[in-house]
């Protein structure tokens, strides 16, 4: 297989992490980047989700009361304690 050499602009900091992570997994970033490539292939497309993940309304009312200091519970220097706290919830 013919190799080409191809040059790629990425963020300083991402490289220096993920040059770390991949060679605590043994491999380049290099290989790394040659396995996405034929992830991508194989699967036709991106081999995972890119989506802007939204939290549901639910979701968004318990963070704006975190946020706002209400509803808080904890810590608990126990799991009896949490338990006890959980059961006066119903």
């Amino acid at each position: 297989m013919a190799k080409v050499s191809t040059n790629i602009t990425i963020d300083a900091d991402v490289k220096k992490q993920a040059q770390k992570l991949f060679s605590d997994l043994g491999m380049d970033l290099s290989t790394a980047i040659n396995i996405y490539l034929k992830k991508a292939l194989q699967y036709r497309g991106i081999p995972f989700d890119v989506c802007v993940e939204t939290p549901n309304a639910e979701t968004l009312s318990v963070l704006a009361e975190a946020e706002r200091g209400e509803n808080l519970h904890g810590p608990f220097d126990s799991i009896e304690e949490l338990k006890r706290a959980l059961d006066a919830e119903d």
